[in-house]
């Protein structure tokens, strides 16, 4: 059973939702409404409640439904949380974390992903910061089902009408059929920078943190991947379950950890920033300063996992690498591609090193016929994406 909540908010295009009810649930579809107060202004929950057959959950201190945790279990049952009618109340309060009623709460407490059909008049759409609320949560994996331009219940012509119900309803099936493109595909991503120790105290290592290779496996699961993520000193939020994640510290155990599931793996991500040196031989004991500790430091090159898993008798189908440079991006990225044996290369310019860390990338992904696809500066988010899709075609 595909299960979906739907979340009412005070819109006059809030009676449209009825009619979205009704063809979800001809599909099939378990709806569970959650009505805002303002949206009780405009239609009942007994008549919610009567045509989707559910109890409409209304109220953040309902003593019923927050003995049973109602907040939490609301964001974690469903497949997809579709906020139809969206009020531009409700986008302001998603962008800046408020969580002050159970719908906003329950959007705040969400692991799941979240459809937004906006309806509101024109001037409010238009609005610098409806407009900038809008960007960030796209820019989070939000999606947002834009408004269409048309007469307005205000009586003012302009953007702002709710998209046609009809038409929510291909977008919800087709978030669902997505969720079939890459299943019982095994995947394996590194994420995060390695530490390579150099005493009990200091370390060899870079600025990477992570965030794009988490946004990737993120992704890929609800592309009903089978993931596994290997993250290496990574301190952000990953929204995955924790059996599939891996936490590892150097090269040499993330290396180990590849190839412990390679046989079982149909595609590799190579995205963590592995330091290209490590000290030679490891000081049990804290250097100090005074006394040469410089040079009993010796440098070795480190292992190249992409190289290694991209030349080995176990090779998955696909192997997708990363190219952090300073200098001749191209040039060094279709380097790698031949070298490392690759399927695709995601090049990207550390721009003095301002990527390690930001929520943007700007990309170049090459492959073996020569073809180099440019992207300009968008959202590590939307970056996974666009890889995703190019895997889907490779595939």
């Amino acid at each position: 059973m595909r299960k979906i909540l739907l979340i009412i908010t005070g819109s006059v295009a809030a009676y449209k939702s009825l009619d979205l009810i009704r063809l979800l649930k001809k599909s099939d579809y378990e709806v569970t409404p959650l009505m805002t107060k303002a949206s009780k202004e405009f239609i009942t929950p007994l008549l919610v409640s009567s045509i989707s057959g559910q109890d409409v959950y209304q109220d953040l201190f309902s003593l019923d439904e927050e003995s049973k945790m109602g907040h939490i279990n609301l964001s974690r049952e469903n497949d997809l949380i579709l906020i139809s009618p969206a009020s531009a109340d409700i986008i302001s309060k998603m962008k800046n974390g408020i969580g002050d009623d159970l719908a906003s709460t329950v959007l705040l407490a969400s692991n799941k992903p979240i459809m937004v059909v906006p309806a509101m008049n024109e001037k409010m759409w238009l609005n610098k910061q409806t407009q900038e609320n809008i960007k960030n949560l796209r820019e989070n994996g939000v999606q947002i089902l834009e408004p269409k331009t048309d007469i307005l219940a205000c009586g003012e012509y302009g953007i702002g009408k709710m998209m046609q119900v009809e038409e929510i309803f291909a977008n919800v099936e087709n978030f669902f059929d997505n969720k079939t493109l890459l299943k019982g595909k095994n995947i394996i991503i590194t994420a995060g920078a390695t530490y390579e120790a150099i005493d009990p105290v200091r370390f060899i290592g870079n600025y990477s943190s992570g965030k794009q290779g988490i946004a990737i496996a993120e992704n890929l699961s609800l592309k009903g991947a089978n993931v596994t993520l290997i993250a290496s000193n990574i301190s952000e939020n990953i929204n995955l379950n924790n059996n599939n994640i891996i936490r590892v510290k150097n090269a040499d155990e993330m290396l180990k950890s590849v190839e412990k599931h390679l046989h079982k793996t149909d595609i590799f991500i190579s995205c963590a920033a592995v330091a290209d040196f490590k000290p030679k031989n490891y000081s049990n004991t804290k250097l100090k300063k005074g006394e040469n500790s410089l040079d009993k430091i010796e440098l070795i090159e480190n292992i190249d996992i992409l190289k290694t898993i991209g030349n080995s008798k176990e090779r998955p189908k696909i192997v997708i690498g990363f190219a952090a440079e300073s200098d001749d991006l191209i040039k060094n990225a279709q380097k790698k591609l031949k070298e490392k044996n690759c399927d695709l290369i995601i090049a990207n310019n550390i721009n003095n090193g301002e990527v390690f860390g930001s929520n943007y990338n700007e990309i170049a992904i090459l492959d073996k016929d020569g073809k180099i696809e440019n992207h300009q500066k968008t959202s590590k988010n939307q970056v996974a994406n666009i890889l995703i899709d190019r895997l889907i075609e490779l595939i």
